[in-house]
């Protein structure tokens, strides 16, 4: 698997919930961020898994819930973050979800919006076809990171690596 597609899966690991299954695949998300050859991204990822470890995790999970599941500026929803149009945002969701169909995939637990599950989308296609699914994220993303910036979030730095996944795969379908 090519680093972009393994950094991308790193990031969306750390973004979702902190479930049963995540808390058993942990290490080996951990393993695989200290194999990665970028070394400002494995920096940042084992920072990051220190920082999870370092709460612990029933502290970890409440932490992710207020933060993320509780916080209108600052959930993984990416329509959600500039609701003045209710239509509109149906609009997008619809697009999202044109996404994940018009590649094969269909979320059974997850809204097509929730970046997490776009990061999976986009590492289960061509570079090509990623390309024109963070043609559409990547604005949404800028957002959510200014609002993690605002929120003092760490996991700023997750979306700092995404955006500069983004611009890469954008340099190197030129």
């Amino acid at each position: 698997m090519d680093e972009y597609k393994i950094t991308l899966k790193i990031a969306a690991f750390l973004l979702e919930y902190p479930d049963e299954a995540w808390w058993k695949d942990f290490p080996e998300y951990r393993a695989a961020a200290e194999k990665l050859q970028t070394p400002q991204s494995r920096d940042v990822f084992l920072d990051l898994f220190d920082y999870v470890e370092h709460f612990g995790r029933s502290e970890y999970e409440r932490e992710y819930v207020r933060r993320f599941d509780f916080s209108q500026n600052t959930n993984l929803y990416l329509t959600t973050h500039n609701r003045t149009d209710f239509g509109k945002q149906s609009n997008e969701m619809l697009d999202y979800k044109k996404l994940f169909l018009e590649n094969g995939f269909d979320l059974q637990k997850e809204l097509p919006d929730y970046l997490p599950a776009v990061l999976e989308l986009a590492v289960a296609v061509e570079p090509a076809q990623a390309k024109k699914i963070f043609d559409m994220a990547r604005g949404k993303i800028e957002l959510l990171r200014d609002r993690f910036i605002e929120a003092k979030l760490p996991q700023v730095f997750l979306l700092d690596i995404i955006l500069s996944q983004i611009s890469a795969l954008e340099v190197s379908s030129k």
